[in-house]
């Protein structure tokens, strides 16, 4: 492969691994095209003499054929090494120079015959096979072979007899005889150096998209862990930069969770082993927050602030955002954490229009969830402590919750009309059992 030293090793790794593909395919191809050389031969009807001393084609495929399966086997393995992927170029370009350069033998001509065979052609299709490899080193070598080799089966047709070189300067004659026309040759390697020079171009310009494109790639996945999915990919996609400003209005149910009595369990142990806990207990609350199609848009200390229905668009995600708390709690209630911790939390949910959009600087951007509802859902969670609950959640979530199956499925329990902080009447709120 070309330097790739300056990239990122998660970059280099994912070209290596574009790399190895290219290798499988590039080895399966030319198992077709030495399985398609055969067919012709063995399938043609043979115009050189019965008692030709030399048959060469035969072990010539057989040859290639032998030397392409290790190949094939080689790069399935991932154990081809760089310099064979170099010598596969040479050893193909070189096996069909060797079975043109017999055709005059086995057909008892002289040399010059052979520069005529339309043979020649198939060599453009072992330059352009390098093609697959994004890597111009290897056509360029391919094509060097082929335009060197090219040279050499000219000059071994005009020096084997220099008495009767039969070279000649007439089109009719060299077209209509074994004479050898050098314009005509010159004009062959000229496009055979002209080829490769365009696909080295080409290649040297695909590199660069398929770097671009892998970075890209890499970019939008470490992305995803810090915004939505969704959000990653329009990154990704958007044909100019994101910026603030904007959002999707929507109705959408809000989860707000927050750690029971965290402050005083920082105070116990050592931040280290704080972390770990709260790393712990991350992963553990996010896996069903994520199964039931929520989104985690915040990460506040120890709290987490998820949505349902936004940014993706989420079918029944009252009821769904209801199931999710009741599936931490009894997550929580079986489970402890590094040192033999055990944790709990309170879950307000509330539902309602909110704008979920990008915020922030020009150069550092988060998403997040705003609205009345959002602040709404923050309080009904501290209200879990006046009333002794887990999981209280609001009348709009609640009646969604139950239209979303036409059944109460949940274990509602009234709590009465509470004044809260940020509404100007008092609303009627609800724990849930579990």
């Amino acid at each position: 492969m070309s330097n790739l030293q300056p990239l990122p090793k998660r970059v280099q790794t994912a070209i290596q691994n574009q790399h190895v593909s290219s290798e499988i395919l590039l080895a399966w191809v030319q198992l077709a095209v030495v399985s398609l050389f055969a067919l012709f031969y063995f399938i043609a009807p043979k115009t050189f003499a019965p008692d030709a001393e030399i048959k060469p084609v035969p072990w010539i495929l057989a040859g290639y054929f032998a030397f392409t399966l290790l190949r094939l086997i080689l790069a399935s393995r991932q154990r081809l090494p760089l310099w064979l992927t170099y010598l596969s170029g040479v050893v193909d370009v070189i096996l069909l120079l060797a079975m043109i350069w017999s055709f005059h033998v086995q057909y008892k001509q002289p040399p010059s015959f052979y520069l005529k065979a339309p043979s020649l052609l198939y060599v453009f299709i072992f330059i352009a096979l390098r093609a697959l490899y994004f890597d111009f080193r290897f056509l360029a070598v391919t094509g060097a072979t082929a335009a060197l080799g090219w040279v050499a089966m000219v000059l071994y047709v005009i020096y084997r007899d220099p008495q009767h070189s039969m070279i000649t300067r007439d089109y009719v004659t060299y077209l209509t005889s074994n004479h050898v026309l050098i314009g005509a040759e010159v004009v062959k390697i000229l496009v055979i150096v002209m080829v490769t020079l365009i696909l080295v171009l080409a290649i040297i310009r695909s590199r660069r998209l398929l770097v671009q494109a892998v970075s890209e790639g890499i970019t939008a996945e470490e992305l995803s862990r810090f915004v939505p999915e969704v959000v990653a990919r329009q990154a990704a996609q958007a044909e100019e930069h994101l910026q603030t400003g904007g959002g999707e209005v929507r109705e959408a149910s809000i989860f707000f969770c927050d750690l029971e009595s965290f402050t005083q369990l920082s105070e116990s142990i050592n931040p280290v082993q704080l972390i770990a806990v709260l790393n712990e207990y991350f992963a553990a609350v996010t896996a069903p927050i994520e199964a039931c199609g929520g989104v985690i848009t915040q990460y506040q200390g120890d709290a987490i602030l998820a949505s349902f229905n936004l940014p993706n668009a989420l079918e029944d995600h009252a009821g769904k955002a209801i199931r999710t708390a009741i599936e931490i709690q009894r997550l929580l209630e079986s489970r402890e954490f590094s040192g033999g911790i055990r944790l709990r939390c309170r879950i307000g949910i509330n539902t309602g229009i909110v704008v979920g959009g990008l915020v922030g600087s020009s150069r550092l951007l988060g998403y997040t969830v705003h609205g009345v509802e959002v602040n709404f859902a923050a309080r009904l969670e501290q209200l879990n402590k006046e009333h002794g609950t887990r999981i209280i959640v609001s009348e709009r979530t609640r009646r969604l919750a139950i239209a979303g199956t036409g059944e109460d499925r949940f274990q509602f329990t009234a709590l009465g009309e509470t004044v809260v902080r940020g509404r100007s009447v008092s609303v009627p709120v609800y724990s849930v059992g579990y």
